[in-house]
């Protein structure tokens, strides 16, 4: 039987996100699914969440605006600690690192790593005084094996990792775990883009793409009292595929044409 729980699940009108926020309401969580821009979609997850019998609510704000994080979250805490944070908001801006301009590399940097600082920091003495906690952070195996066009998405997603450990050491006598799930090719609209079933199946010993719904099962354990003595790993779900081995060309991967600038730009 689960012991309800403060849930923030960043990013949590995406495909990822939006499964995350079913799974920890059906466990009896109180989820809040932050949204920015997509805030029509975080409102049917949040249907979807109370048809079932769950409780929730959407959290509108940029992670990469501190002040405006600060106040909705100061907002959000009037009503009680969070007690699950969830990381997952994160965007792809690819290009080969030759013709990647400053604005690619900083708004990858802005969301998933500085947004990352934006949120957790202003919950962790609320969630510290009540002596448990769960933050777990949805990076990518890019972080893991690297990936062609993706230097900046990897360079944040890698710095998480880094970030996981370490907060992980500082929290781990108030009873809070900080751990990261690393995903291979799961099957979103942004990664059908990226692989199709043939080269999906040539990656991945299992033949197939992961589910949203896989992850999501993951982060629900993490966010459980019986992941209590797992901190300060990075667990990468990748259907069998080594987490270091490197992916090959993508059918749109971004490609240098040597002087002048991008490129074909896609996403995984």
């Amino acid at each position: 039987m689960s012991t309800g729980r403060r849930a923030l699940v960043t990013g949590g009108s995406g495909g990822i996100g939006a499964a995350i926020c079913r799974r920890l309401g059906a466990a009896g969580h109180h989820g809040c699914g932050h949204a920015h821009r997509g805030g029509q979609a975080a409102e049917a997850v949040l249907q979807d969440v109370l048809a079932a019998g769950g409780s929730g609510q959407v959290v509108r704000f940029d992670v990469t605006d501190a002040q405006a994080a600060r106040d909705a979250l100061e907002a959000l805490q009037a009503e009680g600690a969070v007690q699950i944070l969830v990381n997952n908001a994160g965007i792809h801006d690819d290009a080969v690192f030759p013709g990647m301009s400053a604005g690619q590399w900083h708004r990858v940097i802005d969301v998933s790593l500085n947004g990352f600082y934006n949120v957790t920091q202003p919950l962790m003495l609320p969630m510290i005084r009540t002596r448990w906690g769960r933050i777990i952070n949805i990076t990518s195996v890019s972080a893991l094996a690297g990936n062609r066009g993706q230097v900046n998405y990897a360079a944040a997603k890698g710095a998480l990792h880094a970030a996981t450990k370490s907060l992980s050491l500082e929290v781990a006598s108030r009873g809070i775990t900080v751990n990261a799930v690393a995903p291979g090719i799961i099957a979103t609209a942004m990664s059908e883009a990226a692989f199709d079933a043939a080269t999906i199946a040539a990656l991945v010993p299992m033949k197939r793409a992961g589910t949203a719904e896989e992850v999501a099962a993951l982060v629900a354990f993490l966010a459980s009292a019986d992941a209590a003595y797992i901190s300060g790993q990075v667990i990468p779900p990748t259907g069998g595929r080594r987490s270091r081995a490197p992916f090959p060309h993508r059918r749109r991967a971004p490609r240098w044409r040597g002087g002048g600038g991008p490129l074909r730009r896609g996403g995984r």
